[in-house]
C-alpha cells in the first residue's frame, strides 16, 4: 500500500477534478505484476493501468488501491468491473469513496465474491489525497496557505520592501506549488503592492488548464493594467455586491455577500469555487486574507517558507486571525520540514480539537 501511495502522487497537479490514485498489482504468488496512477483528468484510472501491466498474472492475485474502485461509467468504465474480468481474487482499499455517484466498488467486488478490506494506511493515503478528499466531504476546496517570512516572522521590512525574503529556490518551490492547484487566491492589498502575476512558471500540462487566478476585492480596487488581468490565466474577481469595478479586460466579476469582520463572505467564496470543480487553493495573501481564512477555520494546511533573517520589524507573516487569548491558539501540527536552498520549507495541518 505505501508504494500504491507513492504512484499516486504522480499524478498530483494533473489529475483535478478527479482524485490521485495509485495502485499495485500481486501475483498469485504475492510478486508485484503491475503498477499504476491516475495521471490526469479523463485519462485511464490507477487500476487499469495497473491490470494493463499485469495481463494475465493479475489473475489470482491481489489489488492495493488507495482509494475504494469507482462503480459508473465517466469518461471511463467502472474500475470495479475491470478488477473482476481481469480476476483478481482480493482487493485491499485505504479510503472508501466518499463520492455518491462514483461509490459503490467495494460493495459490486463482495457481491462477487471477492473480499475487500478497507482502512490500510488510510491516514497516510488520505494525506496524500487530502484536497480531493476536502472537496468531497465538506463541499468546499482545499485551502493551502503558503507564506515567506524571517526566522521573526517579518513578511517585509518597516518600508514595505519583500523582495525578496527567501531565496530563488524557495521561489521556484513555491511555482511547482503553484501549478499543483487548481486557483491562486490573493486579496487586492497585495495586487495594489507588489503587481503579481499569480501564475505558474513553468506550467503543469493540465486538462483543465492553467490555475484560475482569484482575487478577493471587496470595493473593486484592482486597476486597470494590473498584471493579474493578463490574458496568460484566467481571472475571477470576487466583489461585493452591489460593486461595480472599473475595466477589468478579460476577468470575469462574481458579486458575493460583505461579512462584518472579514469584508467579504469567504465560505460564500469558497461555495462558489465549488461550483466551478476547484478542488485545491493556493492561498498566497497578504497577512490580512491569510487572518481572515484563518479566523473563519478555513485553512487546512500551511506551507511556510522560512529565510535565515532577522528584521525586528515590518509586517507580520499573519494578521488578526480571531486570537485574544493564548487559548485561541491556532494549533498546527507539523508535517514536514525540508531544506529548500538556504531557506527551509515547513508544513503543517491544523491540529485536531481537544473536543475530537
Amino acid at each position: 500500500m505505501r508504494r500504491a501511495i507513492a504512484l499516486a502522487a504522480g499524478g498530483r497537479g494533473t489529475t483535478s477534478p478527479n482524485p490521485v490514485v495509485g495502485c499495485v498489482i500481486l501475483d498469485a504468488g504475492g510478486q508485484v505484476a503491475g503498477e499504476g496512477f491516475h495521471a490526469r483528468a479523463g485519462g485511464p484510472h490507477a487500476e487499469v493501468v495497473a491490470l494493463r501491466q499485469a495481463g494475465e498474472r493479475a489473475r489470482g492475485g491481489t489489488a492495493y488501491v488507495t482509494l475504494e474502485p469507482c462503480d459508473h461509467t465517466g469518461r471511463t468504465g467502472p474500475c470495479s468491473l475491470a478488477l473482476l474480468a481481469a480476476g483478481v481474487r482480493r482487493v485491499v482499499v485505504a479510503v472508501a469513496d466518499p463520492n455518491p455517484v462514483a461509490a459503490g466498488g467495494a460493495a459490486r467486488l463482495r457481491a462477487a465474491g471477492v473480499p475487500v478490506e478497507t482502512g490500510l494506511l488510510a491516514d497516510e493515503a488520505g494525506r496524500g489525497n487530502a484536497e480531493w478528499l476536502t472537496f468531497m466531504r465538506r463541499g468546499r476546496p482545499h485551502v493551502t496557505w503558503k507564506f515567506a517570512a524571517t526566522l521573526d516572522g517579518r513578511s517585509a521590512a518597516a518600508d514595505g520592501t519583500s523582495q525578496w525574503i527567501t531565496s530563488a529556490e524557495a521561489r521556484a518551490d513555491v511555482h511547482l506549488l503553484r501549478a499543483r492547484s487548481d486557483a491562486i487566491v490573493a486579496g487586492v492589498g497585495t495586487v495594489l503592492a507588489d503587481d503579481p502575476r499569480l501564475t505558474a512558471r513553468p506550467p503543469l500540462e493540465r486538462a483543465s488548464g492553467p490555475p484560475l487566478r482569484v482575487v478577493v476585492d471587496t470595493r473593486g480596487r484592482v486597476p486597470a493594467g494590473a498584471r493579474v488581468l493578463s490574458e496568460e490565466a484566467p481571472t475571477l474577481l470576487a466583489v461585493a455586491e452591489g460593486v461595480t469595478p472599473g475595466p477589468v479586460g478579460a476577468a470575469e466579476v462574481v458579486r458575493l455577500p460583505r461579512a462584518p469582520e472579514t469584508g467579504l463572505d469567504l465560505r460564500a467564496l469558497l461555495s462558489e469555487l465549488h461550483k466551478r470543480d476547484i478542488v485545491g487553493i493556493f492561498l498566497e495573501g497578504g497577512p490580512t486574507l491569510a487572518g481572515s481564512f484563518m479566523r473563519e477555520g478555513l485553512i487546512d494546511r500551511v506551507v511556510g517558507y522560512l529565510a535565515p533573517a532577522l528584521l525586528g520589524d515590518g509586517a507580520a507573516a499573519l494578521g488578526p486571525a480571531g486570537v485574544r487569548t493564548i487559548g485561541q491558539t491556532h494549533r498546527l501540527e507539523f508535517e514536514e520540514v525540508v531544506s529548500v536552498g538556504p531557506d527551509l520549507r515547513v508544513t503543517a495541518r491544523p491540529a485536531p480539537s481537544e473536543e475530537n
